[in-house]
């Protein structure tokens, strides 16, 4: 009898913990991509998400959603087909938001439209995050308060520390003595083609496994300067389409075989103008992002990095 009641107590020591560290949880302060601090007394059950890729994430997190905007069914996210759509991701309707009675709006501090609202929630006390997910960083601190809100640590070593793991992995590999391929980074639009430099997931990407992006501190090559994109004559064009995928590549593909100098450039004439995945460089890849660093690493570092169905 002692030897089970013995036994009987342990087990309770070691399920005590946990059972403390789950209550822990609430009320829990959560603090936003602005440094504005949240307190949570109870887990969200009306969550509404002003973009698609919030929604992926806290869907990720194990969350569920009463409202959603049209790219969240646009993207194919696992959301049930009645869910509320509250409009676009640049025009929400604050009268439909409102109708849901959500305890918790997810939006993010870089669109006009979200930043209009804040106001109104303000106002309504209606409980508010503002979220970024352009980095790998941000999408960690990101999901490591989702995952406190839904109670599920678990998911956020799924999704987070196993992710985090294979994009350490990744950067290990990178020869040191390696030369640094030098880059040129292009978003295409139906109308028009513009250089971005910074404040890019391909950017970031570019900058952490060591290649040189051209335009980088360029302003000739921001402002879309031909001759100085010539001068440089990158080894390789990244091309991420915005919008209509088909019209923008279109649009580029007109305009190369319209001009000699684009023809002369040593990525195009080597095949090394690229179009990337718009799922993985337009939209935050979020559980992707160790994807989004080894196509790039494939592509500049392809001695090192082959896909595994290529060994």
């Amino acid at each position: 009898m002692h030897r089970k009641l013995f036994s009987f107590i342990l087990i309770l020591l070691f399920l005590l913990p946990a059972a403390q560290s789950e209550a822990d949880l609430i009320p829990l302060e959560i603090t936003d991509s602005t440094g504005r601090t949240v307190m949570f007394d109870k887990s969200p059950e009306r969550v509404v998400a002003l973009s698609a890729s919030i929604a992926e994430a806290w869907l990720l997190a194990g969350g569920t959603l009463c409202g959603v905007t049209d790219d969240a069914f646009e993207r194919g996210l696992e959301i049930a087909p009645e869910t509320p759509v509250i409009g676009t991701i640049k025009a929400p309707s604050a009268e439909v938001l409102v109708s849901l009675a959500p305890d918790l709006i997810l939006l993010t501090d870089d669109t006009v439209s979200h930043v209009e609202l804040v106001k109104l929630l303000d106002d309504m006390r209606i409980p508010y995050l503002a979220i970024s997910l352009d980095t790998f960083e941000d999408y960690r601190l990101a999901m490591e308060a989702f995952t406190q809100l839904t109670a599920s640590p678990e998911r956020y070593d799924l999704y987070v520390n196993n992710i985090q793991k294979e994009i350490a992995f990744l950067l290990e590999r990178i020869p040191p003595d390696a030369a640094s391929p030098s880059a040129l980074f292009l978003r295409a639009f139906s109308s028009g083609v513009k250089v971005k430099a910074h404040d890019h997931i391909v950017c970031d990407i570019l900058e952490e496994i060591g290649a040189n992006n051209i335009a980088a501190g360029n302003p000739y090559l921001e402002e879309m300067s031909l001759e100085a994109i010539a001068k440089e004559d990158p080894e390789y064009i990244f091309v991420v389409a915005m919008g209509d995928e088909e019209k923008a590549i279109a649009y580029l593909d007109n305009m190369i075989q319209t001009n000699p100098i684009w023809q002369a450039l040593s990525a195009v004439r080597n095949e090394r103008l690229i179009v990337l995945s718009q799922e993985l460089y337009h939209y935050k890849p979020n559980h992707r992002w160790a994807e989004s660093y080894s196509t790039l690493l494939e592509i500049l570092y392809p001695d090192v990095y082959i896909k595994e169905e290529q060994k």
